[in-house]
């Protein structure tokens, strides 16, 4: 059973699951630091659907608001895109064993892996975006051109790229793309029918809707939503 909550770190959530079987994350353009029996990991920006499998496992995670984890984890997001990386392949080894052994001795994983963002937050200053960043994603999530928000931001579009990237994994296109799916996802969960949600969410029609859908999680709309 998959369980979340608003973590104590700003706009950061805090989840856990043990699934019984595949799994399909879709991308959000979030990053997540990830806990699984025992094993710290981060999870990159997601440029399509991640499939997870494997025998059943507890995972926990804390899932950080768009373009705040490089800063916190000291790494470009690009440098992670679509990749699930150990922790100590970006941080001291001796470091990730202390950490490690304390997240475990929570009892809760993923109370102990908000604690430790609490206390990494604290130590670099990233607990959260900042503006610049939160006005590009506010206005991508709110389904507005990317040149309009460019120009808000006083960014050519070379500046805009190149901050994306570190930020987010991917150009501010893509970020606008994914930001348009999740809002797409919610308004169909909603009741919204499919034909309506592809309107309001900005795409073209229908079938622009079931391919980007398909592109981006490898199902279309109605078996992404029967899944779900």
């Amino acid at each position: 059973m998959y369980v979340e909550r608003a973590a104590r770190l700003a706009d950061a959530v805090v989840w856990s699951t043990t699934p019984a079987g595949p799994g399909r994350v879709l991308p959000d353009g979030c990053m997540d630091l990830l806990w699984r029996e025992g094993t710290l990991l981060v999870a990159g920006p997601d440029t399509r659907a991640h499939v997870t499998g494997g025998p059943p496992a507890a995972w926990a995670g804390v899932r950080f608001f768009p373009g705040t984890a490089p800063a916190l984890l000291g790494v470009p997001a690009h440098e992670l895109r679509d990749r699930r990386v150990p922790l100590a392949d970006l941080w001291p080894a001796p470091l990730v064993r202390r950490l490690t052994a304390q997240v475990d001795a929570a009892g809760d994983p993923a109370a102990g892996l908000e604690d430790l963002a609490l206390r990494r937050a604290a130590e670099t200053g990233a607990g959260a975006p900042d503006a610049l960043l939160r006005h590009l994603v506010t206005g991508l999530a709110a389904g507005r051109p990317v040149g309009a928000v460019a120009g808000e931001l006083g960014l050519t579009a070379r500046q805009l790229h190149r901050r994306a990237l570190t930020a987010f994994g991917y150009g501010p296109k893509t970020l606008a793309r994914v930001l348009r799916l999740q809002r797409a996802l919610a308004l169909a969960r909603s009741g919204v029918p499919l034909a309506a949600t592809a309107a309001r969410a900005g795409f073209a029609d229908q079938a622009h809707l079931t391919r980007d859908v398909r592109d981006l999680t490898g199902l279309t709309p109605s078996e992404l939503l029967g899944r779900r």
